[in-house]
Formats: C-alpha cells, sequence, structure tokens
C-alpha cells in the first residue's frame, strides 16, 4: 500500500506534527546515575532529523525514591535537567518535536533496589501475592502526584513540546488500576476499575494544572502487564469506558495505547478477529486521539525481542488500512528506530531494501 496516509499531518492540542510517526519509548539506560550526557541527545537528534513527526523519550525517573528501575535511568528532576534541555535543543535544531517519558516503576524489582526498601506502591505488591516494598501512606500518595506534576512543569519550561505519563505494563500508575496490586480500602482503592483509576485521573489534574491548557498531555496504557501477558483490565467496552472516560475528564489529550501485537483486535467477540485493536476501540470510546504500537515493522513481537529474539523488517499494508480509515491517529514505532534512526525516511521514500534487521545486540549502544 501507499505510505502515504502515514506522512499526513496531525495536531495534537495545538502541537503540529508534520506526520504520523512516532519514535516508542524505550529504556536505554545510558544515563550513568540518572544523567542524560551528549550521547543521549545526539540518539534523540538522529531521529528528529530521520524524519519522526513525535519523539517520546525513554522512561525518566520522577523524583521519588525507588522510582527507577536501573541507575543508568535518566532522572527528571535536579541537575539531569540541564541534560535534558540540550536534547531537547539538539531535536529542535533539527525541526523535531520531543516528549519526556515520566515514569515510577512502583513495587517492581529491580537493579537499582535489588532488596526492595525504597519501593513504594498501592499495597507493596508488584503481582498477586508477591511483595516489594510498602505500601504509600496518603502523604507519599501526595508527594508522588506532586512529583509527575512537578516534572511536567519542568518538562514545559525546557521547552519540551508534549509529556507523556507511564501508565502501562504493570509499573506505579497500573498497579493502582489493578485490583491484584491495588488493595486500598482508602479512597486510592476499591473494588471497581474506575474507583482504582482515581489516582491517574488526579495525577492527570496535577499534571494539567502544571503545563496549562495548551500543552499536549499523553498518557500510555496497557491492558496487558508484564506480570501477565494475558491479563485485561476491561474486558468488554463498557469497562474500557469506565475506565478511559474519568482520564479524558481529568486532561488526557491524548491515549497511548500499547498492545504486544497492534493488528490484534481489542474484543473480537463483538466486531471479529479484523476488529478495531486497542487504539481504535479507545478512540471510539473517547473521541480523544490515540497512538497505536506493538510490534510495527518487524516479524516479532517486542516483547520477545527486547529479551533477545531477532527480528525482520514487515510489511506496514494492515498497519496502513486501519490508519487510512481513522482507526487511530499516530503509530509509535520501537524496535526498528533503535536500530536505524533514518527508518522513517526510508519507508517514506520507499527504500524497502535499506531497513535494518532488529538484534539484541543493538540495546548494547545508542546509535
Amino acid at each position: 500500500m501507499s505510505t502515504e496516509t502515514l506522512f499526513r499531518p496531525f495536531t495534537l492540542n495545538g502541537l503540529q506534527l508534520p506526520n504520523r510517526i512516532v519514535m516508542a519509548p524505550m529504556t536505554r539506560s545510558f544515563s550513568p546515575a540518572g544523567q542524560p550526557g551528549a550521547n543521549v541527545a545526539e540518539y534523540y537528534r538522529k531521529r528528529a532529523a530521520g524524519g519522526v513527526g513525535l519523539i517520546i523519550t525513554e522512561g525518566t525517573a520522577v523524583e521519588r525514591a525507588g522510582a527507577a528501575n536501573d541507575p543508568n535511568v535518566p532522572h527528571f528532576f535536579g541537575s539531569a535537567l540541564e541534560g535534558w534541555g540540550q536534547v531537547v535543543q539538539a531535536v529542535h535544531g533539527e525541526a523535531g518535536r520531543i516528549a519526556p517519558q515520566l515514569w515510577h516503576v512502583g513495587a517492581l524489582p529491580n537493579r537499582r533496589n535489588p532488596k526492595g526498601e525504597e519501593a513504594e506502591s498501592p499495597s507493596g505488591l508488584y503481582m498477586p501475592g508477591k511483595s516489594n516494598g510498602h505500601a504509600m501512606s496518603d502523604a507519599e500518595v501526595a508527594d508522588a502526584i506532586a512529583a509527575f506534576a512537578r516534572a511536567a512543569g519542568d518538562a514545559r519550561r525546557l521547552g519540551f513540546d508534549a509529556v507523556e505519563l507511564h501508565g502501562a505494563h504493570g509499573y506505579l500508575i497500573d498497579q493502582f488500576f489493578w485490583g491484584e496490586t491495588n488493595r486500598r480500602d482508602d479512597r486510592w482503592g476499591g473494588d471497581t476499575l474506575p474507583e482504582r483509576a482515581r489516582f491517574a485521573a488526579e495525577l492527570l489534574k496535577a499534571v494539567r494544572a502544571a503545563v496549562g491548557p495548551d500543552f499536549p498531555v499523553i498518557i500510555r496504557l496497557s491492558q496487558w502487564k508484564q506480570q501477565d501477558f494475558g491479563f485485561r483490565l476491561a474486558p468488554s467496552p463498557d469497562e474500557l469506558l469506565a475506565w478511559l472516560g474519568p482520564l479524558a475528564d481529568a486532561g488526557a489529550d491524548a491515549f497511548h495505547c500499547s498492545q504486544r501485537r497492534f493488528w490484534e483486535p481489542e474484543f473480537p467477540e463483538i466486531d471479529g478477529t479484523e476488529g478495531l485493536n486497542f487504539a481504535g476501540w479507545a478512540k471510539k470510546l473517547t473521541g480523544k486521539p490515540t497512538i497505536t504500537v506493538g510490534s510495527v515493522g518487524l516479524t516479532g513481537e517486542f516483547v520477545a525481542g527486547m529479551s533477545g529474539e531477532a527480528s525482520k523488517p514487515a510489511s506496514l499494508d494492515n498497519l496502513l488500512a486501519r490508519l487510512e480509515r481513522d482507526e487511530f491517529d499516530l503509530v509509535a514505532v520501537g524496535r526498528a528506530l533503535i536500530v536505524d534512526p533514518d527508518w522513517a525516511l526510508k519507508i517514506r521514500d520507499g527504500r524497502h531494501g535499506e531497513l535494518t534487521d532488529y538484534t539484541a545486540q543493538a540495546l548494547a549502544a545508542l546509535v
């Protein structure tokens, strides 16, 4: 199929994007002691020069103990902000657009805090029956919300074009969504998903207050967890709307809907095996713009890819057909952009023979 639809412009809350390609956030761990350097700025500059419409950075830790999962994951507070300012300048020098992804890993065990002393989460659980760290006090919940809002305000001050909150994949925000990891009986818990989504809604309200009405705020969500690939928070459209509607009302401009495989239907029992994917249903139900993601442009799915499985370039026809009928608005590309900063230009120009295979060795360096 023609790739012309992938290169139509799009506007997100006033932010004009030259095309529909988004660089997906991917942890790279090249910021010693949390400090992004010139190599990180150059890494993102190359993707801007390579034609990506919107770059979403790797996850960056907000100012809470235990927020990062690795000593080399970048911070988004304190002295690290100077480095992020250099990243913004480098990307804008290529006429690119960029948003930081703000992140807290919650109770998930990690290399930064292997014994869990600093790990915090809704109920001290990172999966059913598995504890790590402690349950957050009400004051700690409030401080975490303030830390995200403070980081978002810093992002706007530094000149970023948007901000994304990482609410997917079993990390802190998602641990509030998930009933198995949120066993609280206060205002941050509850038997229903909308009740457990109150933390994310309040966080979005605080972020919106920090950045103002005219700055794009994106939240990344997933049904699946790295702790349980098959889990579904919302097994029906009604439950999906009950989850996402309050987040839209709280200030989300767009939903970044993470799937392991973008082509899989979210509710095949309703619209069949070729039905709407997660991003498609989110857009249909809320009316908000959505970003689809999940193994775009490669033969293998991304969880296996990040665990070492190699992949080759794959057809985009299914993706383009869905984008052509406006099932979703933007397309996030992950591993293909790790190995090739010029992926977007090669797709645009039909240089398919020049596309690069993905191998796990690519994770060892910033290309």
